[in-house]
Formats: structure tokens, sequence, C-alpha cells
């Protein structure tokens, strides 16, 4: 009995364009990414070899393309020169060895601020001796005598040779008296007259004058006594004065030199600060230097890279946009039905079904391979 065989087809040339896109699929099966070369393609069982031959063109030209594929691999940019001499200058700075990482000096600044600390010191003992100065000015002037001079202070500034002076001096008056004395006496006996009441007259006379000049040398001597004595007290108290502004003086200037030694501590602690920011400037500069550096370094090895991905992966998503275009072609057309009348097998051509079978099987995985296009048959008897 002969038997109807209808197949469901699609339209010629979207079948043409299938299959034409199954080869091309086939063609990059086991072309794997991490391929080194095509020695290692085999031919697939029942593969046609045309087929095979298109996958082996396939693989070879992948090669190609691919001849560097450890350069997929993400790669990052080393340290640039300028960033570690910045890392260097930094630590050096910081008093800090590059090489142990260990503090083993002073930092750069820091000599400054030592230099100032002492000089603050300095400025410091300096403000303490002027401050002693001062009050030893001020004690000078306190002791300056005020006022009228008292009998203790005229005792005070009177020469202690004062009252030898005046004995001295009224002991050769009393010698001298005694001799004139004696010389009227001595003219009153030569006349006569010694003892009569003129003569008494005479020497009562000279006894009176006698004692009055004494008195007055006496006078005139604690007199002089006395105007040295001011004197002496008018030159104590004016070199007293004197002293005590040079005392003052000295400690004004004792005062301007420490507020210079303050001065200079200052300009110490401003070198070093300075020497700080400076160095600290210079140093970000080279590490932005070579920031930058790296940074360019860095995008020529992504650029690299991309090229690199772009390159390995170029059949793949060629492929991928054909299939995608071929794919929207054949879902926009309907199949066609085709019947054909096949007479029944023989014995011989039913031993063969299994080949047919197994046909089918192929057909059906290669289906699946194009995604959107199956032969679908239906027999009838």
């Amino acid at each position: 009995m002969a038997v109807t065989e209808q197949v469901s087809r699609p339209a010629p040339f979207v079948e043409k364009l299938g299959t034409n896109l199954a080869e091309n699929v086939l063609a990059q099966q086991g072309v794997p990414i991490v391929s080194s070369g095509i020695a290692g393609l085999t031919q697939f069982a029942g593969e046609d070899p045309a087929a095979f031959a298109a996958r082996q063109k396939a693989g070879q030209a992948f090669d190609i393309r691919k001849q560097n594929l450890a350069g997929l691999a993400p790669q990052v940019a080393g340290q640039d020169a300028l960033q570690g001499t910045a890392q260097t200058l930094a630590q050096q700075n910081a008093g800090i060895d590059p090489t142990t990482g260990q503090k083993t000096g002073l930092a750069s600044f820091e000599p400054f601020l030592q230099t100032a600390g002492q000089q603050a010191q300095v400025a410091a003992g300096l403000g303490t001796q002027a401050l002693g100065q001062l009050q030893t000015a001020g004690s000078t002037f306190g002791a300056i005598p005020t006022g009228p001079m008292t009998t203790a202070q005229t005792q005070q500034y009177m020469s202690p040779y004062q009252s030898q002076v005046i004995d001295a001096s009224l002991a050769e008056f009393d010698r001298n008296k005694q001799i004139q004395e004696q010389q009227i006496k001595d003219q009153q006996t030569a006349l006569g007259a010694l003892g009569s009441g003129r003569a008494g007259v005479q020497l009562a006379e000279f006894g009176t004058g006698a004692a009055r000049e004494r008195a007055l040398l006496q006078a005139g001597l604690l007199q002089q006594g006395f105007g040295q004595a001011q004197a002496a007290r008018q030159q104590d108290i004016q070199n007293r004065f004197n002293l005590g502004q040079a005392q003052q003086g000295i400690a004004g200037a004792t005062q301007n030199l420490g507020a210079f030694q303050s001065g200079l501590a200052g300009q110490q602690a401003g070198l070093g600060a300075q020497t700080q920011s400076l160095q600290g400037t210079d140093i970000s500069r080279l590490g932005q230097l070579g920031a930058l550096n790296q940074a360019q370094t860095q995008a020529g090895l992504d650029a690299t890279r991309e090229a690199t991905r772009q390159a390995a992966f170029q059949p793949q998503e060629q492929l991928d946009r054909y299939t995608n275009q071929v794919t929207g072609i054949m879902g926009g057309y309907p199949g066609q039905t085709v019947s054909t009348n096949v007479p029944n097998p023989t014995p011989l051509q039913t031993a063969l079904g299994v080949g047919t079978t197994l046909a089918g099987v192929y057909g059906g995985l290669t289906g699946k391979l194009t995604g959107n296009f199956n032969f679908n048959k239906q027999s009838s008897v």
C-alpha cells in the first residue's frame, strides 16, 4: 500500500538562510575562546566533510586574531617613578629610613623647631633677668633720701674726722691764746703794772675776746662740716638717681634683647613650618605627576585589552548579529506543506529505516542550533 508523506517546510529562501546559519554555528562550535590552535579540532561523527572544513577555516581565522589571548587578563599599571620619588622624599623629610620604614632621624622641619625652642628659653631667661634688674632699680630709687636732712643723716654724711679737726683747731687756738696772754702779762710786768686794776681789765677783755673768737671758730668749723654733709647728701642723691636710671636702662636693654630672641624663635618656627609646607607641596606635585603618568599607562593597558577582546570575540559577535537578522526574517514567513506518495518499503528499505531515524535525530539537533525552524514530518498511510 502506498504511503502519503506530508512535510512542513519553510520557504525555500528561508530554508537556505537557516541552513547557512546552521553551518556557520557548527563552524564556530569546537573553537573555544581559550583555544591555542586548531590542532585539537576533530571531525564529529557523521559530520559532513565540507562542514568540518568550514569549521577548521573558522578556527584558523580565529587563531590569527587570537595569537595573544593572555592580553584579555586585566592588567594594573605599576607605580610610576615619580610616585616612588615622592614617597622616598616624604619618608626622608619625616626622618624615616625608606629601606626599613623606621624613624632614624629628625624631620626636615624639626631642627628649626629645636632652634626656636632654644631661643625661646633664652628669651625667657632674659625676661626674668630684666625683671630682676627693674626690681634693683626700684630699690635704688626707693633708697634715695627725701625731705630735709635729719640729724641722723647729718651725722651719716659728715666727715668721720670732724670732731678731731674741731678739737685740733680749738687746741691750737687755746695755745695761741695762752701765748698772747703771757705776752700781755710780760708787758705789764715790764711796766710794773702787773696786778693793777688796769692790767686786770686788759686781761679780762683779752679773755672775753678770745672766748668769743674760739666760739666763732668752733661754730665755723661745725657749719663747714654741715655744709659738706649737705653737699655729700645731695651728691649721694644724684648718684643714686643716676644709678637707678642706669639700672632701668640695663633692664630695658635686657627686655629688648629678650624680645629680639623671642622674635628669632618665632622666625625659626615659621621657617620650619614654611619648609614643611614647601616640601609637602613639591612632594604632592611629584605624586600628582606620577599619578597622571600611571593613569596614562593604565589607559594604554585598558585600550590594548579592549582591542584584544574585540579581536577575540569579533567572530562570535558577528555571528550573533547575523543570527538575529536571520531569525527575524525566518519568523516573518509562514511555512508550506509538501505531500509525497511513497510506496510501501521493501524489507531492505525497512532495514535502512534505522538510518533515516538517525538522520531525523541529527536534523532535530540541527534545528535546535538554528533556533526558529524545524522540519516537521507527518506520515499517513
